[in-house]
């Protein structure tokens, strides 16, 4: 599969989940204090990005 969710420490020593496209960065959370809380920040992403609408700012 070349699209992932990557779960990584920052300098900051926090969790930070990243999305990747054939290993490149697309984007990422914020970073979290716990593991399950960067898990759950995916889940979410999951479940409801399909269905976010797109908004252009002027």
């Amino acid at each position: 599969m070349a699209h992932y969710f990557e779960i990584k420490k920052n300098k900051a020593g926090e969790f930070v989940a990243y999305f990747k496209y054939n290993s490149e960065t697309i984007f990422w959370t914020e970073g979290y204090s716990s593991k399950a809380s960067a898990k759950n920040a995916i889940e979410s992403i999951q479940k409801n990005g399909p269905g976010a609408e797109t908004r252009e700012a002027e």
